[in-house]
């Protein structure tokens, strides 16, 4: 009878059907053999009561029917507790290495011919991913990351105004010129035997001094020698540095303490020369003009106009009544000029102002130190494996003539 149960209990066949499948078919063979049980019970209840003696056949009837039933109910019981843990299909559940060593094809053939030497072979296969966990199949930390070459480095701004400046070369800390300040023009036609009309002429000395524009960085010598690219990028945005707030000072120093005096602060105010109508409406092309023929009265003609970028781009779009663009070609591709003028643009000019002026001849620049970047060590710096990077220049500015240089407004664009 247990043979024959143990028959019954035979493993399911778990390729075919699925474990919710199986779970029904064998509840329903379990209620069957309750019922058998049942009837079993209730026939032997009535021969006991009937006075009948049970026999052989019954009782073997009996156990067979309860051997089949619990072992049905073992079945459902580890069906419902796979089902609950997941493990829907057999081949969805994770096996362990050793019931996969068990499970094994190969294992199984080897035991099964009660071998007395050799050895099974049993080979595990892994999925490979770029996982970089400590798992079977994770490969990602073999994978080597695309460096590309070179630093990519913050914009910088082209530096212009120096370029508009004659240039010269200075010994000494401090710089002297004699400027003329004032002349008196007497000069006549003269009768024969008359007296000579007689000039004035006002002569002052001026003096200024070279200022240092300087700052520094640290880095250690290890960085130095190993990327060396880093010290090629150190030494330009050290000089970049210099060339920036040069460019400020050259416009707009105020000549306190340790800054140049600018241009702009000694330039002349823009105004509309006696004489002169300026037409109506006034544009930012007309200002400019204006302020060309100011300087020329002053006996310094222009070389050059000094705009920020967001006011040449608005006088670049400027378009007459038919949209046609005034000045601008948006498929040009020649230096931006304004009245024969080269425009300069910087964005160490303030939005809404403009300086145009007679650069060559109305202002020089003197450099005393040409801008450098020096190495060295400061403090502690040998002990520590460091080093200082120090970028400077010394330089100064003279404004010869102040009325060369106009500094206005620029009007707001409009249409004509």
């Amino acid at each position: 009878m247990e043979r024959a149960a143990g028959r019954y209990m035979r493993a399911p066949d778990h390729d075919s059907k699925s474990a919710a499948e199986l779970a029904t078919e064998i509840k329903a063979d379990f209620q069957r053999s309750i019922d058998q049980v049942k009837a079993i019970a209730e026939e032997a209840i009535g021969k006991a009561k009937s006075g009948e003696a049970l026999t052989t056949s019954l009782k073997e009837k009996a156990d067979e029917a309860l051997i089949k039933m619990n072992g049905l109910g073992e079945q459902i019981t580890e069906i419902e507790q796979k089902l609950a843990r997941g493990g829907g299909e057999e081949g969805d559940a994770e096996k362990s290495m050793g019931q996969r060593f068990i499970d094994s094809e190969g294992v199984k053939k080897f035991l099964a011919d009660k071998p007395s030497s050799g050895k099974a072979d049993f080979r595990i296969k892994a999925s490979i991913t770029t996982a970089t966990t400590n798992a079977a199949g994770s490969a990602g930390a073999a994978v080597a990351p695309t460096r590309l070459s070179g630093i990519l480095e913050l914009p910088q701004r082209r530096m212009t105004v120096r370029d508009l400046i004659t240039p010269g070369r200075m010994d000494g800390g401090a710089l002297e010129y004699v400027k003329e300040t004032g002349f008196t023009n007497n000069a006549a036609p003269v009768a024969e035997g008359a007296a000579k009309p007689s000039s004035d002429i006002k002569l002052s000395l001026v003096t200024t001094s070279a200022k240092v524009i300087a700052h520094w960085m640290k880095a250690s010598r290890q960085i130095l020698d190993d990327a060396p690219q880093v010290r090629s990028m150190i030494d330009g945005r050290l000089l970049y540095g210099l060339a920036f707030k040069e460019e400020g000072q050259l416009l707009n120093g105020d000549g306190t303490g340790q800054n140049l005096m600018g241009i702009i602060p000694q330039a002349s105010a823009y105004a509309v020369p006696a004489g002169y109508t300026a037409p109506t409406p006034m544009t930012a092309i007309d200002t400019l003009r204006i302020a060309q023929l100011q300087a020329a009265l002053a006996e310094y003609p222009a070389t050059g106009h000094v705009l920020n970028p967001i006011d040449w781009a608005a006088i670049e779009q400027l378009k007459d009544d038919v949209g046609r663009y005034i000045i601008g070609n948006p498929q040009g591709s020649a230096a931006p000029t304004m009245w024969a003028l080269p425009v300069v643009e910087t964005q160490a000019i303030t939005v809404g102002k403009f300086l145009t002026g007679a650069f060559r001849l109305g202002a020089q620049l003197f450099d005393r130190w040409d801008a450098r970047v020096e190495l060295g060590y400061e403090n502690d710096d040998f002990t520590k494996n460091m080093v200082t990077l120090l970028g400077e220049e010394r330089l100064a500015l003279a404004v010869y003539r102040p009325e060369a240089f106009i500094y206005g407004n620029v009007a707001p664009p409009s249409g004509p």
